[in-house]
């Protein structure tokens, strides 16, 4: 059932048009998550949804007798009421008035706070946003809006949260940067890009797949209007008298094609490492500890940098990240212990909050604030002035005029990283870098920190980023200890689990799957015969050692018969019937490919230690 519609809606601010006849639905039940370029409008689409903000043209329409709650990016209580009182009094109804308050405290308890009667007027801007999720959450709304719920929120809040509404039986639409989060949750992404609206009724994943064949096709077409250019304006060149009514046609054709609009390419921030030259001694803690108010935080850590470290920092809010953070760069002084910064070391700061006002001139024009910095930088690739370096990351011509108070917060966050990649650091020390930064400027700072020719610490409750950035995982445990794993995030989860006991012996590669797709209970599984060496002789049974010599020939086939399909979806772009059989036909083949990929990696991996075995 359709519970929403937004139906074409145009927004503009001045000149700046946000949305340009926009359209969307939403069916009941369904979880959807909005991403977008910082700035697009991503925040306003939920305003306008929740009616704050209205549309120049337009209309929201609304199923009947919904009720629909909002979390905005900033909340705002009364200073005076206790965080009970603020949660409590707009949730209380006459079904839910003796469960409520042990509802509103389980929930509190869930994201970190548990003194009940402590005043709004007390708490930190994180701990707004969570009292402002619990008091949504309480209110079980038939429509969900939240902007940026897992902002604030530590790993393990971020795991609570997720499952509550992938559980919540309303329909959400959600604003996150956080594709784990969006892979896990969403069954819709709404996609906001250059005044329109594109809706994949998929996950994250998904909507990759989706938005690469969208612009697939869209490339298709626009070669075929080239084509078909090209020979219209031969035929005008050669002097075609538009005299008849089938010539005139012909000449307002060829006037339509001319005029119509190629499609606009999603810009890409690609830069060269702007690193400077990091020396043998880089940062060094020896046996450092830090306490506050009688609670230690940091206890007797000591750890040596090593050049092009990728270290991901993480632990319960309030638990020492930032402390950690702030005597690597020297700026808190250990209670016991000293920090050694080598003499070329050169810090980069990416801090939590930025204060428009206090960090950053709301007068002050962009590009200026670049040039605050340096005019140029040295790259690998040569020099890149503030105006190129601004270009690439997104900010136009007329953009880098504009003042930054006119810009939006995720728009200044990523101006702010501008700033900090400019001065050239050697060591980037990023505190919690995910926070309103759009997903296609984090796609870009990843793949700039594949190149970074440098150190990298990072605290950060996004899991794919650090999954994707972090080789080295420093946990924070309660009494001030920290732990030490290799890998990212996933890794270190999996290796929690498993030293619980929550994974059992048989976790590892625990349904290795046959060639036809069937789960194995094998003997030979990866888990026995990493986990028992000793119990069994290892060895390949007689399918598998057949399977073995054949499946790289197997993968190669799949390979050339998704480069076929590939081909025909470009081939077939107008022809929407056959694009939906062999989009079905490529996803079909992509799952085989994966699965023989999986089945490979296993036997290459019983191969190896059967050959291990007959070597001891």
């Amino acid at each position: 059932m359709n519970i929403l519609t937004v139906d074409n809606i145009t927004k503009a601010y001045g000149v700046r048009k946000i949305f340009d006849n926009a359209s969307f639905y939403l069916q009941e039940g369904e979880k959807a998550g909005i991403i977008g370029i910082n700035g697009t409008g991503k925040t306003t689409l939920l305003k306008i949804i929740a009616g704050i903000e209205s549309p120049d043209t337009g209309s929201v329409i609304m199923a009947n007798n919904l009720t629909v709650r909002y979390l905005p990016q900033t909340p705002v209580f009364n200073d005076s009421d206790t965080v009970l009182q603020a949660v409590v009094r707009d949730n209380k109804t006459e079904e839910n008035q003796w469960t409520i308050e042990s509802d509103a405290k389980s929930m509190m308890t869930k994201l970190g706070i548990d003194d009940f009667d402590e005043l709004c007027g007390h708490l930190s801007g994180g701990q707004k946003k969570r009292l402002a999720l619990v008091s949504v959450l309480l209110a079980k709304p038939d429509i969900l809006l939240l902007d940026e719920p897992t902002n604030h929120l530590d790993n393990e809040m971020s795991t609570w949260l997720e499952e509550q509404l992938k559980s919540y039986r309303g329909s959400i639409i959600m604003i996150t940067h956080d594709r784990y989060f969006l892979d896990s949750v969403a069954t819709r992404i709404i996609e906001v890009d250059k005044g329109s609206i594109y809706s994949y009724e998929e996950n994250y994943s998904g909507y990759l797949n989706l938005k690469t064949l969208r612009e697939d096709i869209a490339d298709a077409q626009e070669r075929k209007r080239q084509s078909i250019l090209r020979v219209e304006l031969e035929w005008v060149k050669r002097g075609a008298r538009a005299r008849s009514t089938k010539q005139k046609a012909r000449l307002e054709r060829y006037e339509e094609l001319k005029n119509t609009a190629a499609p606009v390419k999603d810009e890409s921030v690609e830069l060269g490492s702007m690193a400077s030259r990091l020396g043998k001694t880089t940062i060094e803690l020896h046996g450092i500890s830090k306490s506050f108010d009688g609670r230690t935080i940091i206890k007797d850590f000591s750890y040596s940098f090593l050049k092009n470290d990728r270290i991901g920092i993480i632990g319960p809010n309030g638990a020492g990240k930032s402390t950690l953070l702030k005597m690597i760069m020297g700026e808190y002084t250990p209670d016991s212990g000293n920090t050694e910064i080598g003499p070329t070391v050169r810090i980069g700061y990416f801090a939590q909050e930025i204060k428009l006002g206090e960090d950053m001139d709301p007068n002050q024009r962009v590009i200026d604030y670049i040039r605050d910095v340096a005019e140029y930088v040295e790259t690998e690739d040569g020099k890149i002035t503030a105006a190129r370096l601004l270009e690439r990351f997104l900010f136009k011509g007329e953009d880098q005029y504009g003042l930054i108070g006119k810009l939006s917060g995720g728009e200044r966050r990523r101006l702010y990283l501008c700033k900090v990649l400019m001065s050239a650091p050697n060591v980037l020390i990023l505190d919690e870098p995910t926070n309103d930064l759009d997903i296609t400027t984090l796609t870009v700072l990843e793949d700039y920190l594949d190149h970074f020719n440098g150190i990298v610490i990072t605290v950060s409750h996004d899991r794919y980023f650090l999954d994707r950035v972090v080789r080295r995982i420093f946990a924070i445990n309660s009494d001030g200890t920290l732990r030490q794993s290799e890998g990212g995030y996933t890794d270190y989860e999996i290796r929690i689990a498993f030293e619980s006991g929550e994974l059992g012996n048989t976790s590892i590669n625990q349904s290795a799957k046959s060639s036809n797709g069937n789960t194995q209970a094998s003997e030979n599984s990866v888990s026995n015969w990493k986990q028992k060496p000793r119990e069994k002789k290892l060895k390949f049974s007689y399918n598998e050692q057949r399977e073995y010599e054949t499946i790289e020939d197997d993968i190669a086939k799949l390979e050339e018969k998704l480069q076929d399909v590939e081909n025909d979806i470009v081939k077939y772009s107008r022809d929407f019937a056959k694009l939906n059989d062999l989009t079905t036909e490529k996803e079909i083949l992509e799952e085989q490919l994966l699965e023989k990929m999986e089945r490979w990696e296993y036997l290459e991996d019983l191969a190896a230690a059967i050959q291990a075995q007959k070597n001891n």
